[in-house]
């Protein structure tokens, strides 16, 4: 890691952002808990390669949800830009 402030900072807005999905009640179940599941990656004790690269998985595989209202997927593509950008850096 280059800059590891700025990889908390990201770590912390990609959490805050998976928590406004979580509070969501126009999200779908299956999809909430499928970030549910990306977040307890994030914050799990593995390496950090793995943990960002499963996180990136669990998400891919519900972005394209046919029935994510287009905020949520929105928000869900901005989380996998930025875990992305923390797993080239």
């Amino acid at each position: 890691m280059k800059d590891e402030k700025k990889v908390a900072e990201l770590l912390a807005e990609i959490t805050r952002q998976m928590d406004a999905l979580l509070n969501d009640t126009s999200v779908p179940k299956n999809v909430r808990g499928t970030v549910g599941e990306a977040r307890q990656k994030l914050n799990s004790n593995a390496d950090f390669i793995i943990k960002v690269s499963e996180a990136i998985y669990n998400l891919d595989s519900v972005s394209n949800d046919i029935n994510l209202p287009p905020q949520a997927r929105t928000t869900i593509w901005n989380i996998l830009s930025m875990l992305e950008s923390i797993k080239t850096s």
